[in-house]
């Protein structure tokens, strides 16, 4: 049986003055898979996450989601295609509720017009009722439902992490794409991310992760795909990644010593 593709990317490449940061990568990531992305410092893993993203715009590069040609051309256009990402530092609306936080994801699959919203028609209300019930229902999945009403702000950390997440999840994405997402976290916490990102994969969606735990990585991931130096030197299951001289050589040799 053959496994639906969610995202191909190929001979993607991206110059920054005289700084080639990317040069000819791949990258494919199936319906059923977390896809690690990883990388010694340097190594094009930003940039190329912020070229798939939307946030920069790729010298050249064929992409294709879900069986169809697209254009990164710029974040919300993404979004609307089907690619949903978190941040490295947090961008909560620090004063907005948690459920108020889900809400502002989800309009992006929203019908109703600006006017429509403005004069409070039926149709409106019936919709915004729905998006607080769906937006309710992303908390229960990531686990902090009991915070709904609690502002942004004075959640804990990892629960912080987690509304990330259910926010990216309230645009109904074919692929999440989560930047180094335990960063910060503690040994608990973490062991919660993994639990959480395994419900989502278990769900239908696939992943793309950033991520320098190392232990975290190779322990969810279905793939790897590393970088070094702007390329692609290795590609493969965790287990043959490790055994990848050229990876040892560039990232993972001081880690597992």
């Amino acid at each position: 049986m053959t496994t639906e593709l969610i995202l191909e990317i190929a001979q993607v490449s991206k110059r920054f003055g005289g700084l080639q940061a990317l040069s000819d990568v791949k990258l494919s990531i199936a319906r059923d898979q977390i896809v690690g992305l990883i990388g010694p410092n340097g190594a094009g893993k930003t940039t190329l996450f912020n070229v798939i993203t939307g946030l920069y715009q790729p010298d050249s590069g064929q992409f294709s989601l879900a069986g169809k040609p697209y254009s990164p051309s710029a974040p919300h256009e993404v979004a609307r295609a089907g690619i949903a990402r978190t941040f490295q530092n947090i961008r909560l609306f620090g004063d907005m509720t948690a459920i108020e936080n889900v809400m502002v994801g989800r309009h992006v699959r929203t019908r109703q017009t600006v006017l429509g919203a403005i004069l409070r028609h039926a149709a409106a209300r019936a919709e915004e009722a729905a998006i607080k019930k769906h937006a309710l229902a992303l908390l229960e999945f990531v686990g902090i439902a009991e915070f709904a009403d609690r502002t942004a702000r004075h959640l804990s950390y990892g629960d912080q992490r987690r509304l990330e997440i259910a926010r990216a999840l309230a645009t109904d994405p074919l692929l999440l794409a989560l930047d180094e997402p335990a960063a910060g976290m503690n040994a608990i916490e973490k062991e919660g991310l993994r639990t959480l990102l395994l419900k989502i994969k278990a769900q239908g969606t696939a992943i793309l992760l950033i991520e320098h735990d190392v232990k975290l990585v190779m322990g969810i991931c279905d793939r790897l795909t590393v970088l070094d130096h702007g390329e692609r030197i290795a590609e493969g299951t965790p287990a043959e990644v490790q055994r990848n001289p050229a990876v040892i050589a560039a990232y993972l040799g001081t880690e597992a010593a």
